[in-house]
């Protein structure tokens, strides 16, 4: 059975969003924040921290526990073990959608995360990762130099900036 605590925080969660409900309980959010639906940030909050201009994208999950020890806490031997960790994403870094981020892990600035990755350590500066578990694939320069070689060039950037949604249909759609 839940508690009444337990069920207004859920409620709290769903109504008002999960971002809103982490700040309120402790997570440090720099400016120019943006967190898409379907992330959560656990059960210690407190433990993370969001740097400035910081994107994270659809069903990201924070964890900041190892939920595993409840196994051996049967074991006299460990009975209180405990095991948590802060988990900090720098300025102007990407997590792509439905990446996991384990206890301890520290993202640096301008770093991007993969779909689909699961973070088990510490990314330097200016790094893409991606993989279970995540692993470097490139430096962010040798990653926006690709992405810059893929660029159509006949990309119009006035036009996209005027009705995005007419333009990208035009432009990859297979019915086009």
């Amino acid at each position: 059975m839940y508690s009444i605590k337990h069920i207004i925080s859920s409620l709290y969660r769903r109504i008002g969003g999960e971002l809103r409900w982490a700040i309120k309980n402790g997570l440090i959010c720099g400016k120019d924040v943006a967190v898409m639906r379907g992330t959560t940030f656990g059960s210690e909050p407190y433990l993370i921290t969001l740097k400035d201009h910081v994107r994270i994208s659809t069903n990201v999950t924070f964890i900041n526990h190892d939920g595993g020890i409840w196994t051996i806490h049967r074991m006299e031997k460990y009975r209180n073990i405990k095991k948590f960790g802060a988990i900090t994403v720098g300025e102007y870094s990407f997590i792509g959608a439905s990446s996991v981020i384990l206890p301890g892990v520290k993202i640096g600035q301008n770093c991007v995360v993969g779909a689909g990755s699961v973070v088990t350590k510490s990314i330097p500066d200016n790094t893409v990762v991606a993989g279970v578990p995540a692993r470097k694939i490139c430096s962010t320069e040798e990653y926006a130099e690709k992405c810059a070689q893929k660029m159509p060039s006949d990309f119009d950037l006035e036009r996209y900036s005027q009705n995005k949604k007419k333009y990208l249909i035009e432009c990859y759609s297979e019915a086009t």
